[in-house]
Formats: C-alpha cells, sequence, structure tokens
C-alpha cells in the first residue's frame, strides 16, 4: 500500500506549490483528471496535486460570522480527515505545512501553475479533495490562481466576524487555502460558451 508520502510529488523549489504526476492504480483519489480533449494529449491521465491557490474569488458572500459550502444546496460534503500536526508534518513539505495547515500565503506570481490552464480538476494536496474544475479558473491579475467557484461541497467559506475576510478551507481536511478581502477580489467572469 502506497503511503501519503509516496502520493505527494513536490517539486525542489520552494516557489512551485504545485506538482504533477502520473495516477498510479493506489491512488485511490485522483486530484485531476485531464478532460477528454485532441491531439498527442487526448485520454491521458494526470494528477495535478495543489498546495495553495492563493487567491479564490468568492462568487458569494455568506452572513458575517457564518460559514459556508460552495455552491447550491443538497451537495454532500467529502469524507472529513483527520490528523494530528505529526502526520501532517510527516506527509508534507515544510512550506505545504506552512501555508495548509499554518495559514500561511505563496509569494504572488511564484506557482507554476499561477498561469497553467490545462483542462482537468485542482485538488487539495493534503488530502487529495478534488477542489476546483479547470473551467472555472481564470486570471485574475493578482499572481495566484484564481476560480470563481469550487465544486459542490468541497470548500468551505469562513467569514470574518466583520464580514471583510473570508477563509477558504477544504471542507474535508480544513486545508487554508486562501483568505479573501471583500472588494479586492476580480469580478466573476463570464463561463465559457455562456452569453
Amino acid at each position: 500500500m502506497a503511503t501519503a508520502t509516496s502520493l505527494l510529488s513536490v517539486p525542489p523549489s520552494a516557489s512551485s506549490l504545485l506538482a504533477r504526476k502520473r495516477l498510479s492504480k493506489n491512488h485511490s483519489l485522483p486530484v485531476a483528471l485531464r478532460l477528454p480533449g485532441h491531439g498527442a494529449a487526448a485520454g491521458r491521465v494526470n494528477t495535478v496535486r495543489t498546495v495553495l491557490l492563493g487567491v479564490v474569488v468568492a462568487s458569494s458572500w455568506a452572513r458575517p460570522g457564518s460559514a459556508q459550502a460552495s455552491g447550491g444546496g443538497g451537495e454532500e460534503a467529502p469524507m472529513a480527515v483527520a490528523k494530528s500536526e505529526e502526520e501532517w508534518r510527516a506527509i508534507l513539505s515544510p512550506e505545504q505545512f506552512r501555508i495548509l495547515r499554518m495559514k500561511g500565503t505563496e509569494y504572488p506570481g511564484t506557482g507554476q501553475y499561477n498561469k497553467h490552464y490545462e483542462e482537468g480538476v485542482y485538488g487539495c494536496a493534503g488530502c487529495g479533495t478534488p477542489l476546483y474544475k479547470s473551467t472555472t479558473k481564470f486570471n485574475s491579475g493578482c499572481g495566484w490562481p484564481a476560480f470563481f467557484d469550487g465544486l459542490p461541497g468541497a470548500i468551505k467559506r469562513n467569514i470574518d466576524a466583520d464580514g471583510r475576510r473570508v477563509e477558504i478551507v477544504c471542507a474535508a481536511c480544513g486545508g487554508t487555502w486562501a483568505t479573501c478581502s471583500k472588494g479586492r477580489g476580480s469580478p466573476r467572469p463570464r463561463m465559457r460558451g455562456t452569453a
């Protein structure tokens, strides 16, 4: 059986917090699958492990002090992942741990997936939960990957008491993905193929 450490593909550069690796038979939670496409890449399956997606533009704001899952009602929450601090440190690089577990921030413009637009699904490097479809990714110009919506039930939005900041976390493991300030994000872009 593969360990969590063997499933993580951590690049040597601390500024590159995303990694790609082939999907193995032992990997039960693929975090990015290349969707059917054209050309030489059609049908190839890869995984993408993300650590931080720095800024996620929230498509809606809840009441101050509330927590909200993404999307409409009725979605099933991902299976909860509970680990001790020592277990997280064993499977995450120091930079991944700082960002996901200690609420740190990646330097803007340093991640290799900031302007990465291949089709697929982006997921949590901590627990493997799929979080965002590539069709909701856009260039916000802020230096971090930005998405205007998460997969149903995959992320939670924790609103500060004053309603000015929203912390985006993985619904399964609680890993911090972003802290958004109201009014400082980019407007929600149109979905591809819609008017």
